[in-house]
């Protein structure tokens, strides 16, 4: 039997989580193919292993991803959806023109709930994140209505994405917030970083996604020509010229990782990890292996210069292109 994983609180809502849990985007064909079957099965490996928090959102797959996941937990051996955290979001929405659009409106917000629970086949969502948050509605308005979704018992926490501290506090005052989900790794600390700051004061826990840069911090991609046939070719940090640079700023975390004798990405979790007990991370994979890979960052042991060189040979901003494209961009960090 596996030994349990360890946990760590999502701010003060009461919810445990392991400290690395499962960001399920890639089972969706973002990162290239993957069948139901094998989602169900990399799903229920994590399960297996310990992992207790599950990350989806209505917008993977455009509701592919919830319905995945549901199923895998209709078919959880010995059953245990007691034992789990199921976070998902809401709030981007799939224009006519085929592009993507955010709606924070608080109708929109009982809607998308409802439409998630039936798809997750749950009765209570643990977990409910402004997937990205919509300008044009005060979100007061909008953590207003999922404050309400938590009274009806549909919802049991509420959280974030991509907000800004302003942001932050304002929808904490309207209904307190459990988790702020932001992209954080070695390569990109600026905003995190900044956002943690207002976390950290207000006891809300963070959760990292794409905490392996998107395979940048693994080691495993050399070229940009293997992300040629997904999501990532789209994104400037695998531009040619960004990538190269990239790729040699990641070459100190393969080398510690070799002195270590650990895998570049257990290194580049741990680093993470040991930045404070209200950081959670999210990797996302599509192959029960490389979960297997991820929890051995729990077994990394790293001195307190070991965590500050890597510090400082990742400083804030040394990453090159942005996170997103362009029309990305416009909707982080708000």
């Amino acid at each position: 039997m596996n030994k349990p994983l360890p946990t760590r609180r999502l701010g003060a809502s009461g919810l445990q989580v392991t400290g690395i849990g499962l960001g399920l985007m890639s089972l969706s064909g973002i990162y290239g193919a993957s069948s139901d079957d094998n989602g169900v099965a990399v799903i229920h490996h994590a399960i297996d292993r310990g992992i207790n928090f599950l990350d989806s959102a209505d917008m993977y797959g455009w509701g592919h991803n919830e319905t995945l996941l549901g199923r895998a937990l209709r078919e959880l051996p010995g059953g245990g959806r007691d034992k789990l955290i199921v976070a998902t979001k809401f709030g981007q929405i799939k224009l006519e023109s085929g592009g993507n659009g955010v709606d924070g409106r608080p109708e929109y917000v009982q809607a998308a709930c409802e439409a998630s629970l039936k798809r997750l086949g749950l009765d209570v969502i643990d977990l409910l994140y402004v997937h990205r948050i919509d300008p044009k509605v005060p979100i007061e308005d909008t953590v207003g209505a999922m404050g309400r979704l938590v009274a009806q018992g549909k919802v049991r926490a509420l959280g974030l994405c991509e907000a800004n501290p302003a942001t932050i506090r304002r929808a904490h005052k309207a209904h307190p917030l459990s988790a702020v989900q932001t992209e954080y790794s070695l390569l990109y600390r600026e905003e995190a970083e900044e956002t943690r700051k207002t976390t950290r004061d207000l006891g809300i826990a963070f959760v990292a996604y794409s905490p392996l840069g998107r395979s940048l911090l693994t080691g495993g991609v050399h070229d940009v020509a293997e992300v040629a046939n997904d999501r990532r070719k789209d994104h400037p940090r695998f531009h040619a010229g960004n990538f190269e640079h990239n790729r040699d700023l990641a070459a100190a975390v393969e080398a510690m990782a070799k002195r270590k004798g650990c895998a570049p990405a257990q290194l580049a979790l741990a680093w993470l990890l040991a930045q404070g007990e209200d950081i959670v991370a999210i990797p996302g994979t599509k192959r029960s292996a490389r979960i297997d890979e991820n929890l051995g960052a729990l077994d990394v042991k790293l001195s307190a210069a070991d965590v500050q060189k890597l510090s400082a040979a990742f400083p804030p901003g040394a990453a090159a292109g942005t996170r997103y494209p362009a029309g990305g961009m416009k909707g982080v960090y708000i």
